[in-house]
């Protein structure tokens, strides 16, 4: 132990923020696809609309992770969505994601590139089911 925290806790604060993150971003996708939750009442987006395939990958690639099953290539996938994002929506505003109001896909994008090379922890299906883990 070297800190407050012991390392042997590191594989279980992986999965802790696996669970927490994909909850958030679940949250993202079900305002696109239902419109819940939202402050302000409106409709929900066409599927067939860059916006209804970004929902569909949010919401059920974020279920995915919640439980971590097949979490690398989701992960992988979903860190290209958050790369298309911020790139289309974001960076054409401004260089500084602070200031283009791109910080959450930028951060999101990290995020899933990183569970896609660490994979999914041990409270996950994945770890479960014993997929092939990569070697360090």
């Amino acid at each position: 132990m070297t800190g407050p925290i012991p390392a042997r806790w590191a594989p279980y604060l992986q999965s802790v923020l696996r669970i927490d993150a994909a909850l958030l971003f679940m949250a993202h996708g079900t305002q696109k696809l239902f419109a819940v939750p939202v402050a302000q009442p409106r409709d929900p987006v066409a599927l067939a609309s860059l916006q209804g395939v970004a929902g569909v990958l949010e919401t059920f690639g974020g279920l995915l992770l919640f439980v971590g099953l097949f979490t690398r290539p989701v992960a992988l996938l979903l860190a290209g969505e958050m790369a298309v994002a911020y790139f289309l929506r974001h960076a054409p505003r401004g260089f500084w994601p602070i200031l283009n109001q791109g910080e959450l896909a930028a951060l999101y994008c990290f995020l899933w590139l990183y569970l896609a090379g660490a994979g999914a922890g041990p409270w996950s299906l994945d770890a479960r089911w014993r997929w092939p883990r990569a070697t360090p």
